[in-house]
């Protein structure tokens, strides 16, 4: 790609920020869904919470002109559309959430079928690195992998959506990673996908950043999670990049493993995993004191960090690409077991 290609491409993804910010501006002015603060709020006043619906808003004027203006870089139609009708599918409902209220299995069901759609295209996993054994073609299992892994981040990145400026921050970071990562590998479509999302959110992030004027809802959290979880496939199986399906699970890693480490400790309690609440390690931070800045920005940092590991892992083979996610392993077991000591002895968690 020509360098002068590469400063078209920013420029489109900085007009997109533009057009976000200004479409997000208008949510907190003019549409009324407010969230209001209760025992589970990390906020203590009424916040616009439709910051998500200028984020879907901004994604489909860049992938509409991305299709018309687009030439190599577009994807076969076929998966093209199913990607961004998938989307689609997963924006109104999240919308209609955020007005409604809908249910946590109603939810997961809306999940559960744009994740079918998708897959009835093929957009699949189909082979994985498994030491000792190499590149192992999954077959149906493929289908039961890509299907917990789009829904599970979709759910992640839902449940990561807290306080100010953590998830569409995060969003940013990743996106502008995957993009120069994909690029790097040879990439067009993902590649400006990846810009286009960032473009969504970086707009969104001038007006969540703390003190944030208004929240992304389920609209946008739901949203981000569902199409960063389907670029991943599409990126490993259908792009020119082949990226390796090991990048976005290492870019969401502290996210993933934030969500993990939670349902399981509740379950093991004995608690409602489906019931909303307030012990993520990123809460009980904030909890433990700490500003809501400051627990955004050990996020930020670490998904910044998780950038450079994953522009090292495509560059690695076999096993080696497994060793990049040792230290950061290694730095969520420090940080979980640092957080979950204070919270208990604070009586925050069980």
């Amino acid at each position: 790609m020509g360098i002068a290609n590469l400063i078209s491409h920013l420029f489109f993804a900085h007009v997109l920020g533009a057009i976000s910010l200004g479409l997000t501006w208008l949510m907190i002015k003019r549409v009324r869904i407010l969230d209001h603060p209760n025992e589970r709020s990390s906020h203590s006043n009424p916040t616009p919470r439709s910051g998500g619906i200028a984020i879907v808003m901004t994604f489909f004027i860049g992938l509409a002109v991305f299709r018309l203006m687009g030439d190599d870089a577009a994807l076969e139609q076929d998966y093209f559309w199913t990607f961004a009708g998938a989307a689609a599918l997963i924006a109104v409902v999240s919308i209609f959430d955020d007005l409604a209220d809908m249910s946590f299995r109603a939810k997961l069901g809306a999940q559960a079928f744009a994740a079918i759609i998708v897959m009835a295209f093929g957009v699949v996993v189909d082979q994985l690195y498994v030491p000792g054994l190499g590149q192992v073609q999954l077959g149906v299992w493929g289908y039961a992998l890509t299907f917990l892994w789009i829904v599970g981040l979709t759910n992640a990145f839902n449940f990561m959506d807290g306080i100010d400026g953590i998830a569409a921050g995060t969003a940013l970071v990743a996106s502008v990673a995957f993009a120069a990562v994909t690029l790097s590998q040879g990439s067009s479509f993902i590649y400006l996908v990846s810009l286009i999302v960032a473009g969504s959110v970086a707009g969104f992030l001038f007006w969540n950043w703390q003190p944030a004027k208004i929240f992304m809802g389920d609209s946008g959290s739901q949203f981000l999670g569902f199409v960063l979880a389907v670029l991943a496939v599409i990126a490993g199986r259908f792009d020119a990049s082949h990226t390796s399906y090991l990048v976005m699970p290492l870019l969401f890693g502290h996210f993933i493993w934030d969500t993990a480490y939670t349902f399981f400790r509740r379950l093991k309690n004995g608690e409602r995993v489906t019931q909303a609440h307030r012990t993520h390690l990123y809460q009980l931070m904030t909890q433990m004191g700490l500003q809501h800045v400051h627990v955004t920005l050990v996020y930020l940092v670490v998904g910044v960090l998780q950038g450079l590991g994953a522009m090292m892992l495509v560059h690695l083979d076999g096993a080696l690409r497994l060793v990049v996610f040792l230290p950061f392993i290694g730095f969520q077991v420090m940080l979980t077991v640092i957080v979950t000591r204070h919270a208990r002895a604070k009586g925050l968690i069980a």
